[in-house]
């Protein structure tokens, strides 16, 4: 299994994003600020769209990360070999405006940052092999 690490810091925090690769699928966590979690589990596909869970978070609200997710979902879509989760969890203490602006451009740029080296990448793995009913 292979896996890679991408950071981006802007706006007095950081973002990170680490893949493994299993077969051709990826795991994809994305996690930052003062306390990572996993917030959301979202699954993607080149042919298929978005589907996402959001957990309970606090005061009967749910986490909100599906936005970071579903925006490097939305980069690197086209380049994906298999099946594609993206847990998220970003938790920056009092956040203000600037920073919950900031997490969507840095969410852009950690999917440019995937989709590139998605690209550079090869997934040459063999493909499954199934028994045949009679």
């Amino acid at each position: 299994m292979t896996a890679k690490s991408f950071q981006i810091t802007a706006a007095d925090f950081t973002m990170t994003s680490e893949v493994k690769i299993i077969g051709k699928d990826l795991l994809i966590t994305v996690t930052g600020g003062n306390t990572p979690h996993i917030g959301t589990v979202t699954t993607i596909t080149k042919e298929t769209t978005c589907q996402t869970i959001r957990f309970p978070s606090h005061d009967g609200r749910f986490h909100k990360d599906d936005v970071l997710a579903e925006t490097i979902a939305r980069v690197i879509q086209p380049d994906l070999p298999g099946n594609c989760t993206i847990t998220a969890g970003v938790h920056v203490n009092g956040i203000s405006q600037e920073q919950i602006e900031a997490s969507f451009t840095m969410a852009e740029k950690l999917g440019e940052k995937l989709r590139n080296w998605l690209q550079e990448t090869s997934f040459d793995v063999a493909e499954p092999i199934y028994k045949k009913i009679k």
